[in-house]
């Protein structure tokens, strides 16, 4: 067994890892990042391509929560995390829920002032911004839509920076924070699994694992005087269960439960990114927007429906996908004896089946709305609608039995704030109960923030550290 030493050890090198690592190595810490997956050099593959989904996602893709309906959700699992697969789309959290969060969860210092220094920074070295020219045709459609409804749109800004040529580059931890923080001193062990942290009085004396390299497999010791998990809201509460913390450590799960609606236009539409509109009429409960339309995921979401989609598939070219997303339901991350994957449960409602519904429906008002001729629902037996005046159909077939359910967002499992009774860590990520052991990704926000949470998850990483090293 090969020992490891540290001032600081960062277990995963997503959103929340890489800020993490980056601030403290620039404020002359000795920082080691570890992470399971391996280095994937940005822009080696095709964005939101099979090879892509091979090589950077966890279990390729096909990872599920139990429960009826079952859920399919996305994880990253590289160098950078799920910024490296996921849309770049950038929305700061939603300020009624930075003020029920605080209150509810007894956060300190979570004002909005503090949270907007935060992520201003975040924003300045990541280059935030909008599309610098007209919207592509997928994403112009969800605003065309929405106006001719009478509903609020807005296009979300995104981690891309443009060249003046218009070429468009994603803004991943790999291509910012990780090489800032390694440009700062940081050591950066790939392929490296972290399976338990050695707590002792409230103490983690050391995590132990397992390297991989040039296939073989190495255990290893490393020694910090301060730990940061940062493995996501799924493996970081799998990672404190197995070292022992319980206590509601991996309750407390949220998605945003998402339907998907393949459309069908009479004008081409584009099919290399994701769209940057989202009607926000229903906010933050509900939210509309578009998904990742290359003719893969064109395919997979025509044969949702379980019905002929041959004519449509051949002009697939004209087809883009779409979504409905809800905030609801919750969930848990399960540790079980002898089982090294972690065990995730979810369970949703009546009342959010109900919202799921109406979701559908009202993302299928505005595909008519924007032009679309014939909408795909992601629903065993459809159907398959060509007249908006049938949308209702759509109603009593979205049922758990038949809705296929996906979510690309997952949060709060390790809830922060000083209210012992909700939450597992303090208002700056420290578990309560130990020294120095602090969460510092997506597990914190004490609930689904209602759009794309990298945005929340940055500021509230850069936030913490920031604290910790004042």
């Amino acid at each position: 067994m090969s020992t490891i030493r540290a001032e600081l050890l960062v277990i995963g090198s997503g959103a929340g890892g890489a800020v993490t690592a980056a601030l403290a190595a620039e404020a002359g810490r000795d920082v080691l990042i570890v992470e399971e997956g391996p280095w994937a050099t940005p822009g080696d593959v095709e964005p939101f391509s099979m090879a892509e989904m091979m090589s950077r996602y966890r279990n390729h893709g096909l990872t599920a929560a139990l429960g009826n309906p079952g859920i399919s959700y996305a994880e990253g699992r590289c160098v950078g995390g799920s910024t490296e697969i996921n849309s770049g789309l950038y929305r700061r959290l939603p300020e009624e829920l930075r003020s029920v969060w605080a209150s509810a969860y007894r956060i300190d210092e979570f004002d909005a002032p503090t949270l907007d220094k935060a992520a201003e920074e975040v924003e300045s070295f990541l280059d935030i911004t909008h599309l610098p020219g007209d919207p592509p045709p997928a994403s112009a459609a969800i605003a065309r839509g929405a106006d001719a409804l009478g509903w609020r749109s807005t296009e979300f800004a995104r981690a891309f920076s443009y060249e003046s040529d218009g070429h468009a580059t994603k803004q991943t931890m790999a291509r910012t924070y990780v090489p800032r923080a390694i440009a700062a001193g940081a050591r950066l062990l790939a392929d490296t699994r972290i399976d338990r942290l050695v707590v002792r009085d409230g103490r983690c004396r050391a995590a132990t694992g397992i390297r991989t390299a040039d296939g073989t497999n190495e255990k290893i010791r490393i020694e910090a005087d301060d730990v940061f998990v940062c493995a996501g809201a799924v493996h970081t509460p799998f990672l404190l269960q197995r070292s022992g913390f319980r206590g509601g450590i991996g309750s407390g799960l949220r998605f945003h439960p998402t339907i998907k609606v393949a459309a069908r236009f009479t004008i081409p539409m584009d099919h290399g990114d994701v769209p940057m509109h989202r009607v926000m009429e229903f906010g933050p409960h509900l939210t509309i927007g578009g998904s990742a339309s290359r003719r893969a995921h064109v395919a997979l979401a025509l044969a949702d429906a379980a019905l002929p989609y041959d004519d449509a598939l051949a002009d697939w070219d004209n087809v883009a996908v779409y979504y409905a997303a809800i905030k609801g339901g919750n969930g848990r991350v399960v540790s079980l004896p002898g089982i090294g994957s972690p065990i995730v449960f979810y369970s949703m409602g009546d009342a959010d089946m109900s919202r799921l519904a109406r979701g559908t429906i009202h993302l299928g008002s505005t595909l008519f709305a924007a032009g679309a001729t014939e909408l795909y629902p992601s629903i065993v037996g459809g159907p398959i609608l060509k007249d908006p005046d049938r949308l209702v159909d759509w109603w009593d077939a979205i049922s758990r039995s038949r809705a296929n359910v996906m979510t690309v967002h997952l949060t709060s499992t390790v809830r922060m704030g000083e209210n012992t009774d909700l939450a597992c860590a303090d208002s700056f990520g420290r578990l309560h109960g130990t020294e120095n052991i602090r969460v510092n990704d997506a597990s914190l926000l004490p609930d689904a923030p209602g759009v794309n949470p990298q945005a929340a998850i940055m500021m509230l990483a850069t936030r913490n550290i920031r604290a910790f090293l004042n």
